[in-house]
Protein backbone atom coordinates (compact mmCIF):
# COMPACT_ATOMS: atom_id res chain seq x y z
CA UNK A 1 0.00 0.00 0.00
CA UNK A 2 1.38 3.42 -1.00
CA UNK A 3 -0.74 6.55 -0.69
CA UNK A 4 2.05 9.10 -1.10
CA UNK A 5 1.10 10.15 -4.66
CA UNK A 6 -2.53 10.63 -3.65
CA UNK A 7 -1.57 12.81 -0.68
CA UNK A 8 0.92 14.82 -2.74
CA UNK A 9 -1.78 15.59 -5.28
CA UNK A 10 -4.02 16.70 -2.39
CA UNK A 11 -1.18 18.90 -1.10
CA UNK A 12 -0.85 20.69 -4.44
CA UNK A 13 -4.60 21.19 -4.80
CA UNK A 14 -4.96 22.62 -1.31
CA UNK A 15 -1.81 24.76 -1.68
CA UNK A 16 -3.19 26.41 -4.83
CA UNK A 17 -6.51 27.13 -3.10
CA UNK A 18 -5.02 28.85 -0.04
CA UNK A 19 -5.97 32.47 0.40
CA UNK A 20 -2.79 34.61 0.47
CA UNK A 21 -3.82 36.29 3.71
CA UNK A 22 -4.46 32.99 5.46
CA UNK A 23 -1.27 31.46 4.09
CA UNK A 24 0.77 34.40 5.39
CA UNK A 25 -0.98 34.44 8.75
CA UNK A 26 -0.26 30.77 9.38
CA UNK A 27 3.09 30.65 7.52
CA UNK A 28 1.88 27.73 5.41
CA UNK A 29 4.20 26.05 2.91
CA UNK A 30 3.44 22.36 2.49
CA UNK A 31 6.17 19.79 1.94
CA UNK A 32 6.44 17.91 -1.39
CA UNK A 33 6.44 14.12 -1.15
CA UNK A 34 9.98 13.78 -2.43
CA UNK A 35 11.25 15.98 0.43
CA UNK A 36 9.10 14.16 2.96
CA UNK A 37 10.60 10.85 1.89
CA UNK A 38 14.10 12.30 2.16
CA UNK A 39 13.39 13.55 5.68
CA UNK A 40 11.81 10.32 6.85
CA UNK A 41 14.85 8.47 5.53
CA UNK A 42 17.15 10.35 7.92
CA UNK A 43 15.65 8.81 11.06
CA UNK A 44 17.25 5.75 12.66
CA UNK A 45 14.59 3.09 13.12
CA UNK A 46 16.79 0.36 14.56
CA UNK A 47 16.22 0.98 18.27
CA UNK A 48 12.44 1.47 18.08
CA UNK A 49 10.17 -1.13 19.65
CA UNK A 50 6.61 -1.62 20.84
CA UNK A 51 4.36 1.38 20.21
CA UNK A 52 6.09 4.34 18.59
CA UNK A 53 4.62 7.75 19.37
CA UNK A 54 4.93 10.25 16.50
CA UNK A 55 4.34 14.01 16.50
CA UNK A 56 3.79 16.17 13.40
CA UNK A 57 3.32 19.77 14.61
CA UNK A 58 1.77 22.06 12.00
CA UNK A 59 0.69 19.02 10.00
CA UNK A 60 -1.01 20.74 7.06
CA UNK A 61 -2.56 18.02 4.90
CA UNK A 62 -0.26 15.37 6.41
CA UNK A 63 2.44 15.04 3.75
CA UNK A 64 5.28 14.41 6.20
CA UNK A 65 3.25 11.98 8.29
CA UNK A 66 2.52 9.90 5.19
CA UNK A 67 6.20 9.69 4.25
CA UNK A 68 7.16 8.56 7.74
CA UNK A 69 4.30 6.07 8.10
CA UNK A 70 5.11 4.54 4.72
CA UNK A 71 8.74 4.00 5.70
CA UNK A 72 7.87 2.58 9.12
CA UNK A 73 5.26 0.18 7.77
CA UNK A 74 7.66 -0.92 5.00
CA UNK A 75 10.80 -1.38 7.10
CA UNK A 76 9.40 -2.03 10.60
CA UNK A 77 6.03 -3.79 10.21
CA UNK A 78 6.47 -5.15 13.75
CA UNK A 79 5.84 -1.72 15.32
CA UNK A 80 2.55 -0.18 16.39
CA UNK A 81 2.28 3.52 15.57
CA UNK A 82 0.43 6.37 17.26
CA UNK A 83 0.39 9.69 15.41
CA UNK A 84 -0.48 13.05 16.97
CA UNK A 85 -1.16 15.64 14.27
CA UNK A 86 -1.39 19.26 15.38
CA UNK A 87 -3.03 21.70 12.95
CA UNK A 88 -4.45 25.10 13.88
CA UNK A 89 -6.11 25.97 10.53
CA UNK A 90 -9.67 24.52 10.60
CA UNK A 91 -9.88 24.69 6.78
CA UNK A 92 -7.15 22.06 6.52
CA UNK A 93 -8.60 19.60 9.02
CA UNK A 94 -10.98 17.83 6.56
CA UNK A 95 -8.10 17.27 4.13
CA UNK A 96 -5.87 16.10 6.97
CA UNK A 97 -8.58 13.71 8.15
CA UNK A 98 -8.58 12.04 4.72
CA UNK A 99 -4.82 11.58 4.89
CA UNK A 100 -4.88 10.15 8.40
CA UNK A 101 -7.68 7.75 7.54
CA UNK A 102 -5.53 6.44 4.70
CA UNK A 103 -2.60 6.09 7.12
CA UNK A 104 -4.73 4.02 9.50
CA UNK A 105 -5.60 1.73 6.61
CA UNK A 106 -1.97 0.58 6.62
CA UNK A 107 -2.80 -1.30 9.81
CA UNK A 108 -1.46 -0.93 13.36
CA UNK A 109 -1.67 2.87 13.01
CA UNK A 110 -3.76 5.08 15.27
CA UNK A 111 -4.05 8.83 14.72
CA UNK A 112 -5.47 11.83 16.51
CA UNK A 113 -5.80 15.47 15.50
CA UNK A 114 -5.33 18.38 17.90
CA UNK A 115 -6.80 21.56 16.40
CA UNK A 116 -4.96 24.06 18.57
CA UNK A 117 -2.00 26.41 18.28
CA UNK A 118 1.08 24.28 18.95
CA UNK A 119 2.82 27.18 20.69
CA UNK A 120 0.02 28.31 23.02
CA UNK A 121 -1.98 25.15 23.72
CA UNK A 122 -2.42 24.23 27.36
CA UNK A 123 -2.47 20.51 26.47
CA UNK A 124 0.23 18.73 28.55
CA UNK A 125 2.74 19.07 25.74
CA UNK A 126 0.39 17.52 23.25
CA UNK A 127 0.30 14.20 25.17
CA UNK A 128 3.94 13.31 24.71
CA UNK A 129 6.67 12.42 25.21
CA UNK A 130 7.29 11.31 21.62
CA UNK A 131 9.74 8.91 20.06
CA UNK A 132 9.78 10.61 16.64
CA UNK A 133 8.97 14.13 15.45
CA UNK A 134 8.82 15.10 11.79
CA UNK A 135 8.16 18.76 11.05
CA UNK A 136 7.92 21.55 8.52
CA UNK A 137 7.14 24.45 10.87
CA UNK A 138 5.55 27.76 9.81
CA UNK A 139 7.75 30.78 9.15
CA UNK A 140 7.39 34.35 10.35
CA UNK A 141 8.65 36.64 13.07
CA UNK A 142 7.15 36.53 16.54
CA UNK A 143 6.44 39.87 18.20
CA UNK A 144 8.11 40.13 21.59
CA UNK A 145 4.75 40.56 23.33
CA UNK A 146 2.92 37.82 21.40
CA UNK A 147 1.35 34.93 23.31
CA UNK A 148 3.23 32.44 21.14
CA UNK A 149 6.59 33.93 22.04
CA UNK A 150 5.74 34.29 25.73
CA UNK A 151 4.57 30.68 26.04
CA UNK A 152 7.63 29.34 24.24
CA UNK A 153 9.98 31.43 26.39
CA UNK A 154 8.40 30.10 29.58
CA UNK A 155 8.67 26.47 28.50
CA UNK A 156 11.90 26.41 26.51
CA UNK A 157 13.77 29.44 25.10
CA UNK A 158 12.87 32.97 24.02
CA UNK A 159 13.25 32.88 20.24
CA UNK A 160 12.16 35.42 17.59
CA UNK A 161 10.67 33.27 14.81
CA UNK A 162 7.80 30.82 14.58
CA UNK A 163 9.93 28.12 13.01
CA UNK A 164 12.51 28.18 15.81
CA UNK A 165 9.74 28.29 18.43
CA UNK A 166 8.10 25.21 16.85
CA UNK A 167 11.51 23.57 16.78
CA UNK A 168 12.16 24.27 20.45
CA UNK A 169 8.74 23.01 21.54
CA UNK A 170 9.14 19.88 19.40
CA UNK A 171 12.51 19.09 20.98
CA UNK A 172 11.00 19.61 24.43
CA UNK A 173 8.25 17.12 23.56
CA UNK A 174 10.75 14.33 22.75
CA UNK A 175 11.44 11.43 25.06
CA UNK A 176 15.12 10.88 25.99
CA UNK A 177 16.71 9.27 22.96
CA UNK A 178 13.83 10.45 20.77
CA UNK A 179 14.56 11.79 17.30
CA UNK A 180 13.40 14.81 15.33
CA UNK A 181 13.84 15.62 11.65
CA UNK A 182 12.84 19.11 10.55
CA UNK A 183 13.07 21.30 7.45
CA UNK A 184 13.76 24.96 8.26
CA UNK A 185 15.33 28.09 6.77
CA UNK A 186 19.09 28.16 7.18
CA UNK A 187 19.04 31.49 9.03
CA UNK A 188 19.16 29.78 12.46
CA UNK A 189 22.67 28.48 11.83
CA UNK A 190 24.58 31.77 12.11
CA UNK A 191 24.32 35.40 13.21
CA UNK A 192 23.61 36.93 16.60
CA UNK A 193 19.83 36.82 16.11
CA UNK A 194 19.61 33.07 16.87
CA UNK A 195 22.59 32.72 19.24
CA UNK A 196 20.47 31.98 22.32
CA UNK A 197 18.40 29.47 20.37
CA UNK A 198 21.50 27.66 19.06
CA UNK A 199 22.98 27.45 22.54
CA UNK A 200 19.74 26.04 23.93
CA UNK A 201 19.26 23.60 21.04
CA UNK A 202 22.80 22.21 21.26
CA UNK A 203 22.34 21.69 25.00
CA UNK A 204 19.28 19.51 24.35
CA UNK A 205 20.11 17.40 21.30
CA UNK A 206 22.95 15.90 19.33
CA UNK A 207 23.13 16.74 15.63
CA UNK A 208 22.95 13.60 13.50
CA UNK A 209 22.42 14.80 9.90
CA UNK A 210 22.59 18.16 8.14
CA UNK A 211 21.41 18.54 4.56
CA UNK A 212 21.59 21.64 2.39
CA UNK A 213 20.02 22.17 -1.04
CA UNK A 214 22.26 24.13 -3.41
CA UNK A 215 19.28 25.86 -5.08
CA UNK A 216 17.18 28.18 -2.95
CA UNK A 217 14.01 27.85 -5.04
CA UNK A 218 13.91 24.07 -5.34
CA UNK A 219 12.12 22.71 -2.26
CA UNK A 220 8.93 24.78 -2.22
CA UNK A 221 9.01 25.86 -5.88
CA UNK A 222 5.30 25.18 -6.42
CA UNK A 223 4.38 27.50 -3.53
CA UNK A 224 6.58 30.39 -4.66
CA UNK A 225 9.07 30.31 -1.78
CA UNK A 226 12.59 31.64 -2.46
CA UNK A 227 14.38 30.47 0.66
CA UNK A 228 17.39 28.32 1.34
CA UNK A 229 16.08 25.46 3.42
CA UNK A 230 18.03 22.82 5.28
CA UNK A 231 17.03 19.50 6.77
CA UNK A 232 18.29 18.71 10.25
CA UNK A 233 17.91 15.46 12.17
CA UNK A 234 18.77 15.23 15.86
CA UNK A 235 18.57 12.90 18.83
CA UNK A 236 17.59 14.11 22.28
CA UNK A 237 20.68 13.56 24.38
CA UNK A 238 24.44 14.15 24.17
CA UNK A 239 26.27 14.93 20.95
CA UNK A 240 28.07 12.08 19.18
CA UNK A 241 31.62 12.72 17.89
CA UNK A 242 30.48 12.95 14.26
CA UNK A 243 27.80 14.50 12.05
CA UNK A 244 26.76 13.33 8.59
CA UNK A 245 26.73 16.15 6.04
CA UNK A 246 24.45 15.86 3.00
CA UNK A 247 24.22 18.05 -0.11
CA UNK A 248 21.78 17.98 -3.02
CA UNK A 249 22.37 20.10 -6.10
CA UNK A 250 18.64 20.58 -6.47
CA UNK A 251 15.32 19.21 -5.28
CA UNK A 252 15.08 15.51 -6.10
CA UNK A 253 18.71 15.19 -7.15
CA UNK A 254 21.04 12.52 -5.86
CA UNK A 255 22.25 13.33 -2.36
CA UNK A 256 25.95 13.26 -1.60
CA UNK A 257 27.01 12.64 1.98
CA UNK A 258 30.08 12.56 4.15
CA UNK A 259 30.73 12.02 7.86
CA UNK A 260 32.74 14.76 9.59
CA UNK A 261 33.83 15.49 13.17
CA UNK A 262 31.32 17.54 15.16
CA UNK A 263 34.08 20.05 15.97
CA UNK A 264 34.21 20.94 12.25
CA UNK A 265 30.49 21.76 12.30
CA UNK A 266 30.46 23.68 15.60
CA UNK A 267 33.93 24.87 16.46
CA UNK A 268 34.82 24.67 20.15
CA UNK A 269 36.29 28.19 20.17
CA UNK A 270 33.23 29.79 18.54
CA UNK A 271 31.33 31.59 21.28
CA UNK A 272 28.41 32.23 18.88
CA UNK A 273 27.95 28.49 18.19
CA UNK A 274 27.62 28.90 14.43
CA UNK A 275 26.60 25.65 12.72
CA UNK A 276 28.71 25.20 9.62
CA UNK A 277 27.44 23.18 6.69
CA UNK A 278 30.89 22.03 5.69
CA UNK A 279 32.82 18.83 5.25
CA UNK A 280 36.02 20.52 6.38
CA UNK A 281 37.51 20.74 2.88
CA UNK A 282 37.77 24.55 2.86
CA UNK A 283 41.38 24.99 3.98
CA UNK A 284 42.27 28.41 5.35
CA UNK A 285 46.01 29.19 5.13
CA UNK A 286 47.68 29.64 8.54
CA UNK A 287 48.54 33.23 7.62
CA UNK A 288 44.83 34.09 7.71
CA UNK A 289 44.07 32.94 11.23
CA UNK A 290 43.22 36.33 12.76
CA UNK A 291 39.86 37.90 13.56
CA UNK A 292 38.98 41.56 13.17
CA UNK A 293 39.26 41.92 16.95
CA UNK A 294 42.84 40.59 16.76
CA UNK A 295 43.57 43.35 14.24
CA UNK A 296 41.97 46.10 16.34
CA UNK A 297 39.19 46.55 13.78
CA UNK A 298 35.47 46.72 14.52
CA UNK A 299 32.55 45.66 12.30
CA UNK A 300 29.39 47.74 12.72
CA UNK A 301 26.09 48.22 10.93
CA UNK A 302 25.22 51.57 9.35
CA UNK A 303 23.34 53.87 11.70
CA UNK A 304 20.75 55.49 9.42
CA UNK A 305 17.34 53.84 8.97
CA UNK A 306 15.98 55.77 6.01
CA UNK A 307 12.25 55.49 6.79
CA UNK A 308 12.87 56.70 10.38
CA UNK A 309 15.15 59.54 9.36
CA UNK A 310 13.27 60.95 6.37
CA UNK A 311 13.51 64.49 7.74
CA UNK A 312 17.32 64.28 7.58
CA UNK A 313 17.49 63.03 3.98
CA UNK A 314 17.43 65.04 0.76
CA UNK A 315 17.93 64.14 -2.93
CA UNK A 316 20.18 67.14 -3.64
CA UNK A 317 23.34 68.44 -1.97
CA UNK A 318 22.99 71.44 0.36
CA UNK A 319 25.54 73.42 2.43
CA UNK A 320 24.56 71.38 5.50
CA UNK A 321 24.58 67.90 3.88
CA UNK A 322 27.07 65.03 3.61
CA UNK A 323 26.97 61.88 1.45
CA UNK A 324 24.43 59.22 2.36
CA UNK A 325 25.76 55.78 1.37
CA UNK A 326 23.52 52.83 0.52
CA UNK A 327 24.56 49.31 -0.38
CA UNK A 328 23.70 50.08 -4.02
CA UNK A 329 26.78 52.35 -4.01
CA UNK A 330 29.12 49.49 -3.03
CA UNK A 331 31.24 47.78 -5.67
CA UNK A 332 34.51 45.84 -5.30
CA UNK A 333 36.11 48.59 -7.37
CA UNK A 334 35.12 51.13 -4.72
CA UNK A 335 32.13 52.88 -3.21
CA UNK A 336 30.71 55.30 -5.78
CA UNK A 337 28.26 57.84 -4.38
CA UNK A 338 27.36 58.88 -7.93
CA UNK A 339 25.65 55.56 -8.61
CA UNK A 340 21.88 55.42 -8.48
CA UNK A 341 20.44 54.28 -5.16
CA UNK A 342 17.06 53.39 -6.73
CA UNK A 343 15.46 56.73 -6.06
CA UNK A 344 16.63 57.02 -2.47
CA UNK A 345 17.79 60.49 -1.31
CA UNK A 346 21.61 60.36 -1.27
CA UNK A 347 22.38 63.33 0.96
CA UNK A 348 22.13 63.57 4.74
CA UNK A 349 21.62 66.75 6.78
CA UNK A 350 24.02 67.43 9.64
CA UNK A 351 24.47 70.20 12.16
CA UNK A 352 22.15 69.02 14.90
CA UNK A 353 23.13 66.65 17.68
CA UNK A 354 20.69 63.86 16.78
CA UNK A 355 21.87 63.80 13.16
CA UNK A 356 25.58 64.06 13.89
CA UNK A 357 25.37 60.94 16.06
CA UNK A 358 24.33 59.01 12.94
CA UNK A 359 27.44 59.86 10.91
CA UNK A 360 31.05 58.68 10.98
CA UNK A 361 34.04 61.05 10.90
CA UNK A 362 35.96 61.82 7.72
CA UNK A 363 38.36 59.03 6.78
CA UNK A 364 38.73 55.69 5.00
CA UNK A 365 36.30 52.86 5.69
CA UNK A 366 35.57 49.41 4.30
CA UNK A 367 31.90 49.00 3.40
CA UNK A 368 30.22 45.60 2.95
CA UNK A 369 26.76 44.94 1.59
CA UNK A 370 24.48 43.45 4.23
CA UNK A 371 22.23 41.77 1.69
CA UNK A 372 23.31 39.60 -1.20
CA UNK A 373 21.79 36.56 -2.88
CA UNK A 374 22.86 32.97 -3.26
CA UNK A 375 22.82 33.41 -7.03
CA UNK A 376 25.48 36.15 -6.92
CA UNK A 377 29.03 34.98 -7.59
CA UNK A 378 30.16 36.22 -4.18
CA UNK A 379 28.25 36.52 -0.95
CA UNK A 380 30.56 39.18 0.51
CA UNK A 381 30.80 42.35 -1.58
CA UNK A 382 33.13 45.00 -0.15
CA UNK A 383 34.53 48.33 -1.30
CA UNK A 384 36.62 51.22 0.05
CA UNK A 385 35.00 54.55 0.94
CA UNK A 386 37.22 57.62 1.40
CA UNK A 387 35.89 61.04 2.31
CA UNK A 388 37.22 64.32 3.67
CA UNK A 389 33.84 64.99 5.26
CA UNK A 390 31.65 63.01 7.65
CA UNK A 391 29.45 60.35 6.03
CA UNK A 392 26.15 58.64 6.81
CA UNK A 393 25.83 54.89 6.19
CA UNK A 394 22.49 53.17 5.64
CA UNK A 395 21.63 50.32 8.01
CA UNK A 396 21.74 47.86 5.10
CA UNK A 397 25.51 48.32 5.00
CA UNK A 398 28.25 47.08 7.31
CA UNK A 399 31.41 49.06 7.81
CA UNK A 400 34.85 48.36 9.25
CA UNK A 401 36.49 51.03 11.40
CA UNK A 402 39.01 51.58 14.18
CA UNK A 403 37.32 52.72 17.38
CA UNK A 404 34.73 54.70 15.44
CA UNK A 405 37.21 56.34 13.09
CA UNK A 406 38.67 55.56 9.69
CA UNK A 407 41.35 53.02 8.79
CA UNK A 408 44.78 53.35 7.27
CA UNK A 409 44.07 53.54 3.49
CA UNK A 410 46.47 50.70 2.60
CA UNK A 411 44.98 48.48 5.30
CA UNK A 412 41.47 49.26 4.07
CA UNK A 413 42.43 48.34 0.53
CA UNK A 414 44.03 45.08 1.67
CA UNK A 415 40.87 44.22 3.60
CA UNK A 416 38.75 44.78 0.50
CA UNK A 417 40.99 42.57 -1.62
CA UNK A 418 40.75 39.79 0.97
CA UNK A 419 36.98 40.16 1.45
CA UNK A 420 36.39 39.87 -2.31
CA UNK A 421 38.58 36.78 -2.71
CA UNK A 422 37.19 33.36 -3.56
CA UNK A 423 38.77 31.67 -0.54
CA UNK A 424 36.99 34.08 1.79
CA UNK A 425 33.75 33.47 -0.10
CA UNK A 426 34.21 29.71 0.29
CA UNK A 427 34.70 30.10 4.04
CA UNK A 428 31.65 32.35 4.36
CA UNK A 429 29.40 29.86 2.57
CA UNK A 430 30.24 27.12 5.06
CA UNK A 431 28.20 28.85 7.74
CA UNK A 432 25.87 31.26 5.94
CA UNK A 433 23.26 30.35 3.39
CA UNK A 434 20.77 33.19 3.66
CA UNK A 435 20.88 36.59 1.99
CA UNK A 436 22.37 38.56 4.88
CA UNK A 437 25.97 39.33 5.75
CA UNK A 438 25.75 40.36 9.38
CA UNK A 439 28.32 42.23 11.44
CA UNK A 440 28.51 39.13 13.67
CA UNK A 441 29.45 37.05 10.62
CA UNK A 442 32.27 39.46 9.80
CA UNK A 443 33.59 39.27 13.36
CA UNK A 444 34.22 35.53 13.13
CA UNK A 445 35.73 35.47 9.62
CA UNK A 446 39.47 34.71 9.27
CA UNK A 447 41.81 37.50 8.15
CA UNK A 448 45.53 37.78 7.41
CA UNK A 449 47.58 39.95 9.77
CA UNK A 450 47.94 43.68 9.15
CA UNK A 451 51.37 43.44 7.48
CA UNK A 452 50.07 40.83 5.02
CA UNK A 453 46.97 42.89 4.23
CA UNK A 454 49.08 45.99 3.59
CA UNK A 455 51.44 44.00 1.35
CA UNK A 456 48.43 42.73 -0.55
CA UNK A 457 47.30 46.32 -1.08
CA UNK A 458 50.73 47.42 -2.30
CA UNK A 459 50.73 44.68 -4.96
CA UNK A 460 47.44 45.98 -6.39
CA UNK A 461 47.65 49.70 -5.71
CA UNK A 462 45.41 51.15 -8.40
CA UNK A 463 42.53 48.88 -9.39
CA UNK A 464 40.81 45.75 -8.19
CA UNK A 465 42.11 42.87 -10.36
CA UNK A 466 39.78 40.49 -12.14
CA UNK A 467 38.69 37.56 -9.98
CA UNK A 468 41.27 35.07 -11.26
CA UNK A 469 44.10 37.59 -10.90
CA UNK A 470 42.87 38.63 -7.47
CA UNK A 471 42.77 35.02 -6.28
CA UNK A 472 46.27 34.36 -7.61
CA UNK A 473 47.52 37.48 -5.85
CA UNK A 474 45.91 36.47 -2.55
CA UNK A 475 47.36 32.96 -2.85
CA UNK A 476 50.82 34.36 -3.57
CA UNK A 477 50.82 36.76 -0.61
CA UNK A 478 49.45 34.18 1.83
CA UNK A 479 51.94 31.54 0.67
CA UNK A 480 54.80 33.97 1.19
CA UNK A 481 53.46 34.87 4.64
CA UNK A 482 53.15 31.20 5.60
CA UNK A 483 56.75 30.59 4.51
CA UNK A 484 58.18 33.29 6.78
Amino acid sequence: MDIRSEVDARRQTVQRALEPGTQEAFGQHFTPAITGDLMAGMLDLAALDGTVRILDPGTGVGSLTVSLIHRLRTERPDLSLHVTAVEVDPQLVPHLAQTLAACEAYGRVKTEVITEDFLTSEEPRMRGPFDLVIANPPYGKLARNSDQRKHTALRTIDTPNRYSAFWAESVAALAPGGQIVIIVPRSWANGAYFTAFREWLLSQVGLDNLLVFESRDSVFADSGVLQENVVVSMTKGPQSPTVTMHAALKHGAEVEHRTVPFDVVVRPEDRYKFVRFTDGEVVVPPASSYTLADLGITASTGKVVDFRNRDLLTPTPQPDTVPMIYQAHIRPTGVDHRLSARGKPSWFRIGISAADKLTVPAGTYVLIKRFSSKEEKHRVVAGVWESEAPTAFDNKTNYLHSDGRGLDPALARGLVLWLNSTILDDVFRTFSGHTQVNATDLRILPFPDIDTLVRLAHLAPDTIPGQDDLDRLVDKVLSEADAT
